[in-house]
């Protein structure tokens, strides 16, 4: 679990977020949502630990971060798992490779058992072997994800961010990836917490949401909720869309 307080957080005279507080959950999807501009990227990153905050705490299982020596630092970064947006492969390297890189880097085990790992967390997100030896070149942008998810996970991370992991992806592509994330989730008790403003995604895996506008926290639920839930910053960013406002429509008359 992840629970951040009283986040402030600005870049010279611009306040970018205002006393944020929130709790990200073990073993639940957890989103972070709003318009572009709004403020959710430099939650992201403050909560990682790449922007410094103003005032506030960061707590990784009660932990302050703020606390920590650099040894604490760097022993709880290991614990953490991060999928870029562009998934941010090494194209000079294999598949199998890129997965094998963070292993080689941060865990003390032999050649073989790196290898062995790496396989395990490919075989896990559902590519072939035959692709292992593939380049990112050659694999599809849904297959380039499965990638990065598998070396996200290769540490086995506690703490798993996610920026727009749907990013670029079809609509078919983005469930299947949104399905894995959550199933990796679910099974490994991961905090997962996704930084996205893609509502079919909201709509498919989101269990605890909250909403950030114009720097503030706006609304915090689930997606069971979001059709009901009596907020204007809501409103105006799920209901931008005809689509959605066809099926807030729908919504009302069942109800």
């Amino acid at each position: 679990m992840i629970e951040v307080k009283n986040l402030f957080k600005s870049f010279d005279d611009k306040q970018v977020l205002n006393d944020i507080s929130a709790i990200f959950y073990s073993g639940k999807i957890n989103q972070i949502i709003g318009q572009s501009g709004s403020g959710k990227t430099v939650l992201m990153k403050s909560i990682i630990g790449l922007y410094p905050i103003n005032s506030g705490q960061i707590l990784y299982d009660g932990l302050n971060i703020a606390n920590l020596s650099d040894k604490e630092v760097k022993t709880l970064r290991r614990k953490v798992g991060m999928l870029f947006q562009g998934s941010a492969l090494f194209d000079s390297q294999t598949v199998i490779e890129n997965v094998m890189f963070p292993l080689k880097m941060f865990s003390k085990n032999n050649l073989v058992q790196i290898r062995e790992r790496a396989e395990f967390c490919l075989t896990r997100v559902g590519l072939k072997p035959d692709s292992f030896n593939l380049f990112s070149s050659e694999i599809s942008g849904g297959m380039q994800k499965r990638v990065a998810i598998a070396r996200a996970i290769s540490l086995n991370p506690k703490y798993l961010f996610c920026d727009e992991p749907n990013s670029g992806l079809d609509p078919v592509t983005s469930i299947l990836i949104d399905r894995l994330i959550e199933e990796i989730t679910q099974e490994y008790n991961i905090t997962t917490i996704i930084n996205t403003h893609d509502m079919n995604s909201i709509m498919e895996i989101g269990e605890n949401i909250i909403l950030i506008d114009k720097g503030n926290l706006a609304w915090k639920g689930s997606k069971e909720s979001i059709f009901t839930a009596d907020n204007q910053a809501l409103n105006n960013f799920v209901f931008a869309s005809a689509l959605f406002q066809k099926v807030k429509k729908a919504n009302e008359i069942n109800y």
